[in-house]
């Protein structure tokens, strides 16, 4: 069959276009009674733009004369699948074929970038009609009074011949700029202005009368302080001194099990709770019973653990016996617990075991907190021999001591051995954390305990905070059981003691007033004697003034100070400013003391 080349003049038929289908316009033009003269296939004829003049490229040139002509338009009958039909009759005159009319259409290219122009010119307007219709209603608030009813967004539609889209932009605008408020159902309205007055807590003063324990500020210890201050103050250790990546592996593993959204037992994750128990069943002389995980009570953090201890253990009103100087955040837990504190002084070793036997007589305490490893602030650790007097003067009296090895993982040229693994009786209540060392951001703690002494400590947490998160929980776990936990801890030896001995030859170059006594085997801070007649208050006061942070003494004092200490973090950030930071702190003394 001879297909038909048609295009919205009439076209040249011809025979090497026999059986190639293409399309065709519907016939406008003429009635196809005349045959066209011949002509020669060109490439000219079918180019592959023009709307609907494409034609195959795979056909032979055509080198014969166009014999037949085209045929009549059809009503009926097959066609060609993709020619288009030609529908009714045609009476307008034939017209001698010609080339096939060209119409491109248009790049795909040029209009995306029309409608971009476009689009890009509707937002400016939309922005505009917006901004115009703020600024109305904008002098329209102004002379209005508080309270007042905003026209309708039909009436500000037809005012400033704007949609109603762009209406409500702009009362939003003005809603976030808090001239309007929208009251759903109702409309807008002027905002009112609301005066405000000084609030009246007089009541409040009578309804909790006088408190049971002297208010506190935040300590020093706490406080957050710019990074172009040099901070001798500082309670944690520096980012770099944490197992930042293995900190970050963990969270993300934890994220991800089920441990994100399960609820973990009341006395903590199993796998933690074993954890901690066969860490100081590593510790534990041959003889004597080793814990085991049932005696484990995870903690959010060792502080809660110390409130717990007091409360459970001694009571309201209760005495319990504390090393002077000793770790401020004791002080408080016992503060707030309401238990009275009988102070026994304490030195390099540790207190001594006559003085410890005389508070007990004196006062029937019970309970004894005591830091018998690196302690805080005066990084002191118990010879073996002084921790068993003290061991033999708590048994004798039938009491606890409370032992918190805060600082197990600062060990610098000392292993510490916790007193607890000498215990099999119930004696030693042990409070063990992985805050400081793993990271501030897992406060995660635990205490091992006997007997019925655990059972109360357990009644408490559940009252106060029913668990600990799993979360935290599964991530500590997965820090301390890695292999990069321990060659962490080897690293950090290292550089705590090479932080501690700049310090100390800074303190030494730069501030002899600040003298040293013992440089201590472990744990975070250098405890500081100054001269007697230092007014550590303002000390500190033209410390800050100068850009250096300390920590006076007084805050680890559970009674009268017996001197002026400062406590000097060496773990702190920018360790390269410890020069700057001894020569401020020397300057200021010698100003003080000149």
């Amino acid at each position: 069959m001879t297909a038909v080349a048609a295009g919205s003049r009439a076209m040249t038929t011809a025979p090497w276009l026999a059986s190639v289908v293409v399309n065709a316009y519907e016939v406008s033009n003429g009635k196809p009674a005349t045959t066209p003269p011949a002509t020669n296939a060109s490439r000219n004829h079918w180019l592959w733009y023009g709307r609907r003049c494409r034609v195959s490229a795979r056909a032979a040139p055509a080198r014969a004369a166009a014999m037949t002509a085209r045929p009549a338009p059809m009503n009926s009958g097959e066609s060609p699948s993709t020619a288009t039909r030609v529908n009714g009759t045609v009476k307008e005159k034939a017209v001698t074929p010609s080339s096939p009319h060209h119409s491109p259409a248009p790049a795909r290219g040029d209009i995306t970038e029309c409608a971009k122009t476009v689009a890009l010119l509707l937002l400016v307007m939309d922005n505009d009609n917006s901004s115009r219709i703020v600024e109305g209603l904008r002098k329209w608030i102004g002379a209005a009074a508080p309270g007042a009813r905003l026209p309708s967004t039909r009436a500000l539609v037809a005012q400033y011949q704007a949609s109603p889209v762009t209406v409500q932009k702009a009362l939003r605008t003005l809603a976030t700029q808090g001239l309007v408020e929208t009251r759903p159902g109702v409309g807008t309205f002027v905002r009112a202005v609301r005066t405000g007055r000084p609030a009246d807590y007089g009541w409040q003063t009578a309804a909790l009368r006088a408190p049971h324990a002297p208010a506190r500020s935040v300590a020093t210890a706490l406080r957050s302080v710019p990074h172009d201050v040099i901070g001798f103050h500082s309670g944690y250790p520096d980012r770099e001194l944490l197992p930042e990546r293995l900190v970050r592996t963990a969270l993300s593993r934890a994220a991800r099990s089920e441990a994100a959204i399960a609820r973990p037992p009341v006395a903590g994750v199993p796998e933690l709770q074993s954890w901690f128990a066969h860490e100081l069943r590593a510790a534990t002389p041959v003889g004597v019973t080793a814990s085991t995980p049932s005696d484990v009570i995870v903690l959010p953090g060792t502080q809660s653990g110390l409130s717990s201890v007091f409360r459970a253990l001694a009571g309201a009103g209760q005495p319990v016996i504390m090393e002077s100087p000793t770790y401020w955040g004791a002080i408080l837990a016992a503060s707030q617990a309401g238990v009275h504190v009988v102070p026994v002084p304490t030195g390099v070793e540790g207190p001594d075991p006559v003085e410890l036997d005389r508070a007990f007589h004196e006062s029937g305490a019970r309970l004894f907190y005591a830091q018998p490893n690196y302690a805080n602030p005066t990084g002191a650790q118990w010879p073996a021999e002084r921790a068993q007097q003290v061991l033999e003067v708590v048994r004798a009296h039938g009491a606890f001591l409370v032992e918190d090895d805060w600082a197990h993982d600062f060990g610098i040229t000392t292993t510490p051995v916790p007193l607890a693994a000498g215990d099999d009786s119930g004696h030693v209540i042990y409070l063990r954390s992985l805050t400081k060392s793993v990271s501030p951001a897992l406060r995660v703690g635990a205490i091992i305990a006997r007997g019925p002494a655990r059972e109360r400590i357990l009644t408490d947490r559940a009252a106060e905070a029913m668990y600990v998160s799993g979360a935290l929980q599964t991530a500590a776990l997965d820090v301390v059981t890695h292999p990069g936990w321990q060659t962490h801890l080897r690293g950090l030896r290292h550089h705590l003691r090479t932080r501690r001995d700049q310090l100390l030859a800074n303190l030494a170059e730069h501030a002899p007033q600040a003298h040293v006594e013992h440089v201590p085997p472990g744990g975070l801070n250098l405890w500081a004697r100054l001269p007697d007649d230092t007014d550590l208050a303002q000390l500190a006061h033209d410390c800050e003034h100068a850009g250096v942070i300390i920590a006076g003494g007084t805050e680890w004092f559970p009674a009268e100070p017996t001197g002026p200490y400062l406590r000097l973090n060496y773990s702190g950030p920018h360790p390269a400013s410890f020069p700057d930071g001894a020569r401020i702190l020397g300057a200021t003394l010698g100003r003080h003391h000149g």
